[in-house]
């Protein structure tokens, strides 16, 4: 399903169980992320600019940070959560960095699996062109949840969360904007998406 750029205030939260078309839980995810550069009109045409959106993924043992995935630190210690990439221009179709979960070997210590797309470039997102994130079941390629990045005078976003839970993990909506220009920039104010232990069923 595709979701149309919107805020809402923070109510009781939400998750999707995470379950494929076989009703087994889905095991493999990708986290997709994509834009284009900023056209600039000039007198004499266009000038295309280069912005640098980043995608990163937080991992939480209930509210204690225990690792971060972005562009400086590409795999999680456990070797589930993986950056394929870092796309500095947002140049190219479909997504420009994609982040691969394997939920089967996130460490069990690990209750929140927090994507967040921050830009390096500065420009807010009210300067970002056709942004969008995306969650696909990478076994089924059946797409999750697809959202367009809202615009705004921000230059961070909390897209999401995925809490663990029986029999499945959740994904839970949060589109949240943020004032960080840098994934580690962002950590002090996250922890407010947390859910408290038990909460994710």
């Amino acid at each position: 399903m595709r979701h149309q750029p919107r805020f809402r205030e923070r109510g009781r939260p939400v998750g999707i169980p995470l379950l494929g078309e076989d009703g087994l839980p889905i095991e493999y995810l990708l986290v997709g992320l994509g834009w284009d550069p900023l056209n600039r009109r000039r007198w004499y045409g266009s000038l295309r600019v280069a912005v640098d959106l980043n995608l990163a993924v937080l991992l939480f043992a209930d509210d204690r940070l225990t690792g971060v995935v972005y562009h400086e630190q590409l795999t999680s210690t456990d070797g589930a959560v993986r950056l394929l990439g870092d796309n500095v221009t947002g140049e190219g179709p479909g997504a420009d960095e994609v982040v691969t979960v394997d939920l089967t070997r996130l460490s069990p210590a690990v209750t929140t699996v927090l994507p967040l797309v921050t830009c390096y470039t500065g420009q807010t997102f009210e300067q970002v062109d056709n942004g969008f994130c995306q969650l696909v079941d990478a076994a089924s390629e059946a797409r999750i949840v697809r959202y367009d990045l809202p615009r705004g005078p921000h230059t961070g976003l909390v897209v999401g969360a995925l809490d663990r839970a029986d029999p499945a993990w959740q994904y839970r909506e949060i589109m949240q904007p943020l004032d960080a220009s840098h994934p580690v920039d962002a950590i002090p104010h996250v922890r407010r998406y947390l859910l408290a232990p038990g909460d994710s069923g």
